[in-house]
């Protein structure tokens, strides 16, 4: 059945939710769980303002993935709280575009996402992660209702 599960996540309450359906199923089917998030890269002139503002001893940590880093971690530990083998994937660019990637590139089994951007008319426009994923994954897919 479904042994590799990518999973997207943007830290988001939602995406959250998606993460805890997700970790649940992976660890019912004694799957690993391979998170995924995208993050657009942060302009120097930020990056230089932000190690300023730092405490000297963890200026090096501020970089430009910090905060995807940061997300990753957090649903990693949902993971890890439940036994479910993870794996963290930080990838630069657009989202669905990420998630289908690490999909590909793992030869997952399963991509879950959450069901965000998918009601009323938004659903029908091109940028809705979910809908893209949809349309032009290389394994099955599972969106979780979220909302």
């Amino acid at each position: 059945m479904f042994k590799s599960i990518v999973l997207g996540t943007d830290g988001s309450d939602t995406a959250t939710e998606a993460v805890r359906q997700a970790v649940g199923l992976a660890r019912a089917i004694g799957a690993k769980v391979q998170l995924v998030s995208a993050y657009e890269p942060v302009s120097d002139q930020r990056l230089k303002e932000e190690r300023r503002n730092a405490p000297e001893d963890l200026q090096w940590t501020v970089g430009p993935r910090e905060d995807v880093d940061a997300t990753l971690e957090a649903a990693a530990s949902l993971a890890r709280e439940a036994s479910v083998p993870v794996e963290l994937y930080a990838r630069q660019g657009d989202p669905a575009d990420a998630i289908l990637d690490v999909a590909e590139e793992q030869g997952a089994d399963l991509i879950v996402v959450g069901n965000k951007g998918m009601t009323g008319a938004k659903r029908f426009l091109l940028g809705s992660v979910p809908n893209k994923i949809s349309h032009h994954a290389p394994c099955s897919v599972l969106i979780i209702r979220t909302t």
